[in-house]
């Protein structure tokens, strides 16, 4: 960042989705009738599961593929994941807990000013794309980050990437740009 930059940024993550596998056949109707906190979907073959201790809902196939939501780091979605993994194996399953991969972290960034979007999609054409009719933020991506970020006339910026070094590279990198199309205090 550039020296009139130096502004410390907040980067809040509100959700990290993680996936893994137990290597068995998940037998969902057993998970339904003995676990604790399930909600079992017959119509989609599925069981939800929710952990109080991380906060985090599961979704459960008959496959062995679990994905995991609600997570407010990656260390806390790795720790669910085998704490579900680990309640799967106490239910009686063979589970062996494989292939986990973090794969899309939400964020929110508040930067200490209001934004002019239409100034900025014009600076940043190629990349940034605004419809004011159809949704009130400008859509930004960045390609080799695999980041998308919604950036709001307020200064709010929602950030969605494959990992959260991914997120706070983009924030680091978007912040010049929204730094020149700031609206002025009077």
């Amino acid at each position: 960042m550039d020296a009139e930059s130096d502004v410390a940024l907040d980067i809040l993550i509100t959700n990290v989705v993680c996936v893994f596998r137990t290597r068995c056949h998940l037998n969902l109707r057993k998970i339904a009738l003995e676990g604790a906190n399930v909600i079992y979907k017959r119509d989609v073959g599925k069981v939800l599961m929710k952990l109080r201790k991380p906060r985090i809902t599961a979704t459960i196939w008959s496959s062995g593929k679990v994905i995991c939501t609600g997570a407010t780091s990656e260390e806390e979605a790795k720790f669910g994941a085998r704490r579900l993994a680990r309640s799967l194996q106490k239910l009686g399953f063979q589970v062996i807990f494989t292939d986990f991969k973090v794969v899309n972290v939400l964020a929110v960034c508040n930067m200490p000013f209001e934004i002019r979007l239409p100034e900025f999609t014009k600076n940043n054409r190629p990349h940034a794309s605004y419809e004011p009719e159809l949704h009130p933020a400008v859509c930004y991506r960045i390609k080799p980050l695999r980041a998308t970020l919604q950036i709001f006339s307020t200064g709010s910026i929602t950030v969605t990437g494959p990992n959260v070094k991914a997120v706070a590279s983009a924030v680091e990198q978007i912040y010049p740009f929204v730094f020149e199309s700031r609206k002025e205090i009077l």
